[in-house]
């Protein structure tokens, strides 16, 4: 693709959607372990987070690329010898294991969050505070074996709310996780499990040569632009907290030597770059999709405002009276466009999908869209194993939305 192309809106809108495996029909037949592990890699970065009124994030950004899938899958890929690894991207997230020795430069750092002064200065002070414990519970895991923070011989506990109320034991191992002396998976019920690296990830990963930092960021710079489709520096930059100007340094590299092109998006108020080899392709999925708050489409407000018209506000910590649309909302795409958005609940004592609101963004047309949304709720109810979909009244779509899984509940 020749240097300078310049892209409509909605054809940034097409590259973003088919690099994030929503501008297809889902695999057919039943999903197995391949499936989630080439989405991943597509997605390059899963996101994982505990809040579970719906099912956790990294579930339902699955769900909505493969449609229903077995969660132990995910659990199996994810433990020691799977494909997958947690660390910290923008956020926690999984990622195919391979991504691992590109990721040492952060490890190496003193915060997960990239190097702030601000954050590597508190990580220090608190190290250096904490060193002879520190010791002590890396040598306790070794001897030991997989350990939770609650398992700790000496988790060393302490009172307060949110983040304060961590134990000291946990944070030791937080440490020691962020700079790659542990590694660690997720339990069924979120609670992270360390044990020593080399009884996690593959030997042959582990033997790796350590790539500089500038290699690092160019390999990582290059994911994230085929998981965008076409992207911002900064949004690329964020993808795996590399700081902009390093970033932006290693971006005109990489156009230099061919493996990415800077375009430029109608609407955008700056260059975007996306790979070279990428072609422009209508998308050609049918099904609408319930995208978690989360998911790697949205996550970046700016971008799903600039990509879809979207202003969306995660309501989760908003007092309850402050609330727009509800507690957990999930975006609606149908086609190439997010048509309205859901509060949703799933009722495990009552078997139910609750939809507590149903809304309409503007100049959409309930009755056009209700019927492929109450067939998405309806997938997502058989894939959580739940009995009904119960469709409350508030919000615009509500009504049609009603009606149209009532019918679907007649005839199934």
């Amino acid at each position: 693709m020749p240097r300078g192309i310049a892209l409509s809106g909605r054809e940034a809108r097409w590259l973003a959607l088919a690099a994030q495996r929503l501008g297809r029909a889902r695999p057919k037949g039943p999903i197995v372990r391949r499936h989630l592990g080439t989405t991943v890699e597509a997605l390059g970065i899963l996101q994982v987070d505990a809040i579970n009124v719906l099912e956790r994030t990294q579930f339902v950004v699955l769900f909505s690329r493969v449609g229903a899938f077995e969660m132990q899958q995910l659990h199996a890929m994810t433990g020691p010898g799977g494909e997958l690894f947690e660390y910290w991207a923008h956020a926690a997230a999984l990622m195919p294991v391979s991504r691992q020795p590109l990721l040492r430069w952060k490890m190496a750092q003193a915060s997960p969050y990239g190097d702030s002064p601000v954050h590597a200065a508190r990580w220090r002070a608190w190290r250096d505070a904490h060193a002879d414990y520190i010791d002590t519970i890396l040598a306790e895991v070794r001897e030991r074996g997989p350990l939770s923070a609650s398992r700790l011989s000496d988790p060393r506990r302490r009172d307060g709310q949110w983040w304060a109320r961590r134990s000291i034991g946990r944070m030791a191992l937080e440490w020691l996780f962020v700079h790659g002396e542990l590694a660690a998976w997720r339990t069924p019920s979120f609670e992270r499990v360390y044990d020593l690296p080399e009884r996690v990830l593959p030997a042959s990963v582990l033997s790796q040569a350590t790539p500089s930092i500038e290699d690092a960021h160019r390999h990582l710079l290059v994911v994230a632009a085929r998981s965008l489709g076409v992207a911002t520096m900064r949004e690329l930059a964020l993808c795996y907290r590399i700081r902009p100007a390093l970033a932006k340094a290693r971006l005109a590299e990489l156009v230099e030597a061919g493996e990415l092109v800077s375009v430029s998006v109608e609407g955008w108020p700056e260059p975007a770059y996306m790979p070279r080899d990428v072609r422009v392709a209508r998308p050609s999925r049918d099904q609408a999709a319930l995208l978690s708050p989360f998911d790697s489409l949205i996550r970046d407000r700016d971008r799903a405002r600039r990509l879809f018209g979207f202003d969306y506000t995660i309501e989760v910590y908003t007092p309850a009276p402050d609330r727009r649309f509800g507690y957990f909302v999930l975006p609606v795409l149908l086609g190439d466009t997010l048509v309205g958005r859901l509060d949703l609940k799933a009722d495990r004592k009552a078997s139910a999908l609750i939809v507590a609101g149903a809304f309409l963004e503007s100049g959409m047309d309930s009755e056009v869209i209700a019927p492929a949304v109450a067939a998405e709720l309806d997938a997502m109810r058989r894939w959580l194993g739940l009995a009904s979909i119960v469709v409350g009244g508030r919000g615009d779509l509500a009504p049609a939305l009603h009606s149209a899984a009532r019918s679907l509940s007649s005839q199934g």
